[in-house]
C-alpha cells in the first residue's frame, strides 16, 4: 500500500499541481487510514480493500470523537485516493464511490467588530517587530488572504505602482488582490524601519515577512504574535487567524459589497462558500430591526 500511496502523493504534486500544505494533509490522511486498515481490519494491500473496511473506518473516527468537519475531510481524501486508483486502473471497482459524507453542521465565523479591528490595528511602532505585526494584521484584514497564502508572498508579489499584490491560493491558482492605503503606508513603514533589520545577511530571504532569524515566519509564530496582540487590546473573543479573513468578508457585505466581488477576492472556486457570509449579515438585520424597530416588540 505505500506504493500506491507514494504514487498517489506524486500524482498530486506533478500531475495536479497541488499545494504543498493541501498535498500533505491529503497524504496524512490517508497514511491514519492506511493505519487503520493495516492494524484493526488486516488489510495490507489495496485490492483487499470493501465497502464495509471504509465504512468502519468512519464508524472507529465517530468513536473517537473526531468532529464531523475531520471526520468529512478524511472521506473526502479517501473517496480521491480511491477515485485516483481506479482511474489508474490500480483498482477494477472504486469501493468509497457510493459512500456518503457526513453532513456537516453550519457554523457562523467568529469575526471581529469593525471597532475591535481598529482597537487590535492601532499598533504603536516602537520596534522593527511592530512594523512587522502591524503589517501583516493590515494585510490580513485588507485583503482577505488566508494565512499561508500572506507568509508565502515574496517581495516580488508586491506592486506598490499598481496598489495590487499577487498570491497563490489552493490548487497553486494565483489570484491578483488590491490593496488600499492603509496597507500601502504599513508595508512601506515595515519594509523601511522593520525588515531590512530582520534580513539576516548569512542567509538572504525572499519572503516578504521575515522572521528575528530572517527566515520566513510560521503558522504558528504568527498565532502567538495574534493571541499576544488581542490580550494587550482586551479582545477576549476566540480569535484566529483566519478570523480576519471571515471579518474581511463580512465587513465588506456589511457595506455593500457584492458576493461575487468577494468570491473574487477571497479565492472561492464555488460561491456556496462565500455565501456562509450571508448568515452573518442577516443575523445583523435581524438585531438592528429588533432594537431600531418602534414595534418590533411590546
Amino acid at each position: 500500500m505505500k506504493d500506491d500511496i507514494d504514487n498517489y502523493k506524486n500524482y498530486l504534486i506533478f500531475e495536479r499541481r497541488m499545494a504543498k500544505n493541501t498535498t500533505n494533509s491529503y497524504i496524512k490522511d490517508i497514511e491514519g487510514y492506511k493505519l487503520f486498515l493495516e492494524e484493526q481490519e488486516k488489510i495490507d494491500n489495496v485490492d483487499k480493500i470493501k465497502k464495509e473496511n471504509i465504512e468502519n473506518y468512519l464508524e472507529y473516527l465517530n468513536k473517537n470523537n473526531y468532529s464531523t468537519t475531520s471526520i468529512a475531510r478524511k472521506l473526502t481524501a479517501i473517496k480521491n485516493f480511491h477515485k485516483y486508483l481506479f482511474a489508474t486502473n490500480r483498482l477494477n471497482t472504486d469501493e468509497a464511490l457510493t459512500i456518503d459524507r457526513p453532513k456537516l453542521r453550519k457554523t457562523i465565523p467568529n469575526v471581529l467588530t469593525i471597532e475591535e479591528v481598529d482597537n487590535l490595528l492601532n499598533i504603536k511602532t516602537d520596534t522593527k517587530f511592530d512594523y512587522r505585526n502591524k503589517a501583516m494584521l493590515e494585510l490580513l484584514y485588507g485583503t482577505g488572504l488566508r494565512i499561508t497564502e500572506m507568509l508565502d508572498l515574496k517581495l516580488t508579489d508586491v506592486d506598490f505602482e499598481n496598489c495590487i499584490i499577487r498570491c497563490f491560493g489552493k490548487g497553486s491558482k494565483e489570484r491578483i488582490v488590491p490593496i488600499g492605503e492603509y496597507i500601502i503606508d504599513s508595508l512601506k513603514d515595515y519594509l523601511e524601519y522593520g525588515r531590512r533589520f530582520l534580513i539576516n545577511s548569512k542567509k538572504m530571504s525572499d519572503y516578504l515577512f521575515l522572521n528575528n532569524l530572517g527566515g520566513r515566519i510560521s503558522r504558528f509564530s504568527f498565532f502567538k504574535i495574534l493571541k499576544k496582540l488581542l490580550r494587550e487590546k482586551g479582545i477576549k473573543k476566540d480569535i484566529s487567524p483566519h478570523s480576519l479573513r471571515h471579518s474581511f468578508a463580512t465587513h465588506m457585505l456589511e457595506n455593500g459589497a457584492d458576493l461575487r466581488s468577494i468570491q473574487e477576492l477571497l479565492g472561492h472556486s464555488d460561491i456556496a462558500t462565500t455565501r456562509i457570509y450571508t448568515h452573518i449579515t442577516n443575523k445583523k438585520v435581524q438585531n438592528d430591526y429588533i432594537e431600531y424597530h418602534p414595534r418590533s416588540k411590546k
